[in-house]
């Protein structure tokens, strides 16, 4: 499908932008690739939607402008902050420990 492969090469330059402090650009990348998205009714992989923020929708980067904490609790989760809005979520971790 060839939405699917501009998504890909749009996130991938979207994340080589925000490597390269060119927010703005990969700010934009991010965003027509979602639209692309939306148009053609095509779910992004769960790898690309953890790159989007759950409340503002921004793209975040992890360790750039979004900061990625490891619970050590009875429940292991990771603990995801845009630093953007502010907003915090958690993803449960599969424990495969026991």
């Amino acid at each position: 499908m060839i939405a699917a492969e501009r998504i890909q090469i749009l996130i991938a330059n979207a994340l080589c932008e925000a490597k390269a402090d060119k927010d703005d650009l990969a700010d934009y990348h991010a965003h027509i690739a979602k639209k692309i998205a939306m148009r053609v009714r095509f779910r992004l992989p769960y790898v690309y939607r953890q790159l989007y923020c759950k409340k503002c929708k921004r793209f975040i980067v992890p360790g750039k402008n979004s900061r990625i904490r490891i619970g050590r609790s009875r429940i292991p989760s990771i603990r995801i902050t845009c630093l953007k809005c502010g907003h915090t979520y958690h993803k449960i971790l599969e424990n495969r420990m026991r």
